[in-house]
């Protein structure tokens, strides 16, 4: 049976608002009656946003920032801290925040930078939030994932990419490792009235890997028209927060609109939770111990 829901009034905290499908499903969902918090690393991106946020929606807009690197795991729990000091109550968390870096990069956690960003920035954003939103339930975590994932394995035996790195390759992989945590995730808060989702935007016309180089950039270029707009691409996200009919759904993959069935490298359960307990191990977590 369908649950009641409206976004109106709800808290809802969003990675990667700043630009893109993610800036335009927060416009959406501002119009909807959501409480917006931006993550932002760029001050002045976050400003333009919060602007054009206000002029789509009018004098009603609500849209805080909160600053935050997502490839530094201090930075994340600051982030999560300053969220549970300041919003006694969060509704929806949007993992939409990505990137592809080339060439491989390690981070100060002495993580490779994609799969910081890509996959254990929401693993542990996710988990150092969980309790909160477990309090808020019924509460919707939705993670933007791709169709690149398709192909791809987890290098459980070189999680760095230190005998192997290729940008695209690597980015596949953390895309699937959105879908196996949405997987795990949705498992462990079932019966909590928390629900776990994530879904593919589509082929996209946004500034994403224009910042790896002139070759990246013209490659972009070339696609931009095979490319969906931001506003077309963050329709399933404005979807899954919002549509009461994406009530009930848990721990699924989506695309327009739609339940589809991902790799068969995203559906294997002893994965997800291989990946999951590795996480927390790369995280320093042991949050989200829900089985």
């Amino acid at each position: 049976m369908t649950k009641s829901w409206d976004i109106r009034g709800k808290r809802l905290l969003i990675t990667g608002g700043t630009n893109g499908i993610g800036l335009a499903a927060a416009e959406e969902l501002s119009k909807l009656g959501a409480e917006l918090v931006i993550v932002a690393r760029n001050q002045a991106r976050a400003g333009e946003a919060v602007r054009r946020i206000e002029r789509a929606t009018g004098p009603d807009a609500s849209v805080d920032v909160l600053d935050a690197d997502l490839s530094s795991q201090a930075s994340v729990r600051r982030l999560a801290a300053n969220v549970l000091d300041r919003y006694p109550r969060l509704d929806v968390l949007v993992n939409n925040a990505g990137a592809m870096y080339s060439p491989r990069q390690i981070t100060e956690d002495g993580v490779e930078l994609t799969w910081a960003v890509n996959h254990l920035a929401p693993f542990l954003l996710t988990n150092l939030l969980l309790d909160r939103l477990v309090q808020s339930a019924p509460a919707r975590i939705v993670t933007t994932s791709s169709d690149a994932h398709h192909g791809s394995r987890i290098p459980f035996d070189d999680l760095d990419a230190e005998r192997s790195y290729r940008a695209f390759r690597r980015y596949g992989q953390t895309k699937l490792a959105n879908i196996l945590f949405t997987s795990e995730l949705a498992r462990r808060v079932e019966g909590s009235g928390v629900t776990a989702n994530c879904f593919h935007p589509g082929l996209v016309a946004t500034r994403f890997n224009h910042n790896n180089g002139p070759l990246m950039s013209m490659a972009m270029l070339f696609l931009r028209p095979f490319s969906r707009t931001a506003t077309k691409g963050a329709e399933t996200l404005v979807w899954l927060v919002s549509s009461p009919d994406a009530a009930d759904e848990q721990g699924g993959y989506f695309v327009d609109e739609r339940r589809v069935t991902p790799s068969s490298a995203a559906r294997d359960p002893d994965a997800a939770r291989r990946l999951w307990e590795i996480s927390e191990a790369q995280a320093g977590t042991s949050a989200g111990r829900r089985r």
